[in-house]
């Protein structure tokens, strides 16, 4: 069955094919012989028809694409579309931050259920952000802090030494400070993330076991679809491959394979398809990605898999069972 998917992601000319996920799954649908379509979150609107759900639309291009870096892609011409009406499947895939903007889209598009798929559930997306949704699994998490307040942040900080500051909705491994023990500079880096973010901020204890790896671990439809472990560059402490990063093949270890299956039910019935978390040392969960997952193509270089074509068997089931 051919689908008709529009994938809400930023502009095609910017991307890095060699290691974007949603490149990926845009060739994995076109060789299954769906039609692709792209948009920018910014022309998504909702005007009133008298219908409880509203007509969703958007200013979307057919796109063919090809692994050919400087010519990876053709559009034609943009036209606005009834996406409840003229498309099958929306990816929404645009990168964080987790900010009203993105907040205000996922709204628009969750009213789509039960017209159109979208891949991941918009309204679960919002209830599940990254660093929050993970306060869910404590159970195998460091110990965590989310807070404000200079004396908490102090309080803290006191009782763990060395800790990492990072802003709560952060993303790609930006703005993730590590304070020393002595905790230099704590006052000065609150002030700051006060005056950037309204939220509270996240602190957790710098884990030394970040030197064996900060490990990406896929899950498609709840189950467990393949995993790299991710290295720290030279003078870096963050291990995200936009940060400088290196990645090489990885398994599961025990506790990692108990923190996916503990996991697994829950993201598959919130309909959270393509999901990426990250464990720390083999043992620490820090982060459930849910917006906009990345590592499917590294980690199918590196094991020889097609992770792309798994998510798809789940998105055209999911589809097949509206």
């Amino acid at each position: 069955m051919s689908l008709r998917v529009a994938v809400q992601m930023d502009p095609l000319e910017s991307i890095n094919i060699a290691g974007d996920s949603s490149f990926a799954l845009m060739l994995a649908a076109q060789a299954r012989g769906h039609e692709l379509w792209q948009y920018d979150v910014s022309t998504l609107a909702y005007e009133s028809d008298g219908s409880p759900r509203g007509r969703i639309t958007a200013h979307v291009a057919p796109v063919t694409v090809q692994r050919v870096e400087g010519n990876h892609f053709t559009a034609g011409e943009r036209r606005r579309a009834d996406l409840a009406k003229d498309i099958d499947v929306v990816l929404m895939r645009q990168d964080p931050p987790f900010h009203l903007g993105y907040i205000s889209a996922a709204f628009l598009l969750d009213r789509l259920k039960g017209t159109t798929l979208v891949v991941n559930d918009p309204r679960e997306v919002v209830n599940a952000p990254e660093k929050m949704f993970v306060l869910d699994f404590a159970q195998y998490m460091p110990p965590t802090l989310v807070a404000r307040h200079l004396d908490d942040l102090r309080d803290f900080q006191k009782k763990h030494g060395s800790v990492v500051v990072k802003p709560l909705h952060g993303n790609g491994g930006k703005a993730i400070f590590r304070i020393d023990k002595d905790g230099t500079n704590l006052s000065a880096l609150s002030e700051v993330f006060d005056q950037t973010w309204p939220e509270p901020h996240m602190v957790q204890p710098f884990l030394p076991e970040v030197s064996e790896g900060d490990k990406r671990i896929v899950l498609v439809d709840g189950e467990f679809a393949g995993a790299i472990n991710r290295f720290p560059g030279k003078g870096e402490f963050r291990s995200n491959l936009a940060q400088g990063g290196h990645a090489e093949a990885a398994t599961l270890t025990e506790r990692e394979e108990e923190i996916c299956a503990a996991m697994g039910p829950e993201l598959k019935r919130r309909g959270l398809v393509f999901v990426g978390i990250d464990v720390i040392g083999g043992k620490w969960l820090t982060e459930i990605n849910v917006t906009s997952p990345t590592g499917i193509v590294a980690i199918d270089k590196f094991n020889g898999t097609d992770t792309a074509g798994l998510i798809w068997d789940a998105i055209e089931r999911r589809h097949s069972e509206q």
